[in-house]
């Protein structure tokens, strides 16, 4: 699946900014960042995960990987973020069988560069409201998107 995402996405992300929302293993966020993304933020609650992140991104050297040890529905639904760097690609890998996204995409819009595209894994396809499938697939029991807002996000 992480193939043929970023054959989706391109294999130069150069200029853009990642969010890697539920890290975990940070397998999308370390891949982003080696493929020159400017900027790759990893959110992770876990704290073996995190441990582990911080590890692997010592490791790799990358200065581009920003580390977050947060609720991933808490972080993304704080005030402050609407004032942050906003995103030109989001990954959204939660927990296998959760209802997490549905908390996501209410306050996804408003962390979004134009143009952005969202890839989801989930156990059922996805269509939430104000967005669209540009790509889909399955691989097994897992259903995985490509997402854009349908409603372009704004310039603030």
């Amino acid at each position: 699946m992480r193939e043929t995402l970023f054959n989706w996405l391109g294999q130069n992300l150069a200029g853009l900014t990642c969010l890697d929302l539920f890290a975990g293993s940070g397998a999308l966020g370390f891949e982003a960042a080696s493929r020159n993304a400017t900027l790759v933020v990893m959110v992770e609650r876990d704290r073996a995960a995190f441990l582990a992140l911080e590890h692997n991104a010592r490791e790799l050297g990358g200065t581009h990987l920003h580390l977050v040890r947060a609720d991933a529905l808490k972080w993304i639904g704080a005030p402050q973020r609407a004032a942050e760097p906003k995103y030109d690609v989001v990954f959204l890998d939660p927990p296998y069988r959760g209802a997490l996204l549905q908390g996501v995409f209410p306050h996804l819009n408003a962390l979004l560069n134009p143009g952005a595209r969202i890839y989801a894994e989930s156990a059922e396809p996805l269509c939430p409201d104000g967005y669209s499938a540009i790509r889909s697939g399955r691989a097994g029991q897992v259903h995985y998107q490509l997402l854009q807002p349908s409603e372009p996000a704004t310039e603030s």
